[in-house]
């Protein structure tokens, strides 16, 4: 689960995580508000308002602009707020601005880069370093890898001071900017994992002038595997953000991912659906989804799936290829003809079972009367698939 900055800065000051002062506004008067307030405090001359989306590169598109007033301000948000952001990480649709955080500017001496995920390669935190803040990671670690530093962290002792020290020796930092980013980062990981996220990533992570080290942006994403532990964060999900079939699919507890593609496919487990994807693509047509109804794939799931499959314009096959082990293929079966009859299901479905039962459960759909096209294997499966894309 991904949220936004300002939730993501509100959670790490917690935590005593440095950063700087600021606060939401849902309105151009609430940002004039805002900014009236944070210039009170007479050390600031000028507030940035920053568009509050999830996604990154919002400078270059113009998501975070300087106001020397209060009135300024309120210029600002006023153009800012229900305009659509386009990013390089948004595609060419663009989000919306429902919100903007206001917040006080930074006597800004240099920007670095602190990250913390989870290495699948080792089965280990990562804390990531670099002196190069403000740019993509990707590409510092693909161009100029020697400017990243690595630092496997042990999850029995978890960060010990020494590797924080490493990460601020290797920014450069002395005196009370060493001591402050040491500080900074062990803080961060006390959040990172107190609260289960799957990624802290701070870019940049500013130095000031008066050696002061701030969280100058945030981006913090939750382990969906481990909300149940943390249900006060589960508010602070913001379904605006997200694709409105994904947001459907979540509520009925399916794993669904929205691609580009022409056929939509239905399958039980990750693995099948991966390799499901690939059969698509054999068979000439594009994967329009990635969705996993589980292991039981019960009469209600099945058509929760179908729904949202069809709701996508772009699907005009449905392949449908679910392993019977924990459940019948024929209880499958039945929940595949229960569901087209519930909803109009006028696409070519191509379903492919297999494991128990799966010769009765073959014969349930080719005697359904339905628009259900059952299939052989896999390689039949990728035939039928190609014959139902020539003739859409």
């Amino acid at each position: 689960m991904n949220i936004h900055e300002y939730q993501g800065k509100h959670i790490l000051k917690e935590f005593g995580v440095a950063v700087p002062k600021g606060i939401v506004a849902f309105s151009a008067e609430e940002a004039k508000l805002a900014a009236k307030e944070l210039f009170e405090d007479h050390t600031n001359h000028v507030v940035v308002v920053k568009a509050q989306i999830h996604a990154g590169g919002r400078g270059k598109a113009g998501g975070v602009k300087l106001a020397k007033s209060a009135e300024e301000a309120f210029d600002i948000a006023q153009k800012m707020i229900g305009t659509t952001l386009v990013t390089h990480q948004t595609g060419p649709e663009g989000k919306e601005v429902h919100r903007v955080l206001v917040e006080e500017g930074m006597n800004i001496e240099k920007e670095y880069y602190v990250g913390i995920t989870l290495d699948r390669a080792t089965s280990r935190n990562v804390l990531m370093i670099s002196t190069e803040g403000g740019m993509e990671i990707e590409k510092v670690a693909e161009e100029t890898p020697e400017l990243l530093l690595k630092i496997q962290i042990d999850p029995v002792y978890g960060l010990q001071g020494f590797q924080a020290r490493e990460a601020a020796f290797f920014l450069g930092l002395e005196g009370d900017q060493f001591r402050n980013a040491v500080k900074f980062i062990e803080a961060l990981y006390h959040a990172y994992t107190t609260i289960d996220a799957s990624l802290a990533e701070i870019n940049p992570l500013v130095v000031t002038k008066e050696g002061r080290v701030l969280a100058l942006d945030a981006k913090i994403n939750f382990d969906d595997n481990a909300l149940y532990r943390h249900k006060d964060y589960k508010e602070l999900r913001d379904e605006s953000e997200e694709d409105p079939l994904e947001v459907l699919a979540s509520h009925s507890n399916l794993n669904y991912v929205r691609l580009d593609g022409n056929v939509g496919c239905m399958v039980n487990g990750a693995g099948l659906a991966m390799g499901t994807m690939d059969l698509i693509q054999l068979a000439g047509g594009k994967p329009a989804n990635f969705l996993d109804v589980g292991g039981s794939a019960s009469p209600k799931t099945v058509e929760e799936g179908f729904k949202i499959i069809m709701s996508d314009k772009n699907v005009k096959a449905i392949l449908v290829n679910v392993f019977g082990g924990i459940v019948r293929c024929d209880r499958v079966a039945g929940g595949i003809i229960q569901a087209a009859k519930n909803i109009d299901l006028s696409l070519p479905v191509i379903v492919r079972l297999e494991g128990t039962n799966a010769p009765a459960a073959q014969k349930m759909l080719d005697e359904s009367g339905l628009n259900l096209i059952s299939a052989n294997g896999l390689r039949d499966a990728a035939e039928k698939v190609h014959k139902a894309l020539g003739m859409a």
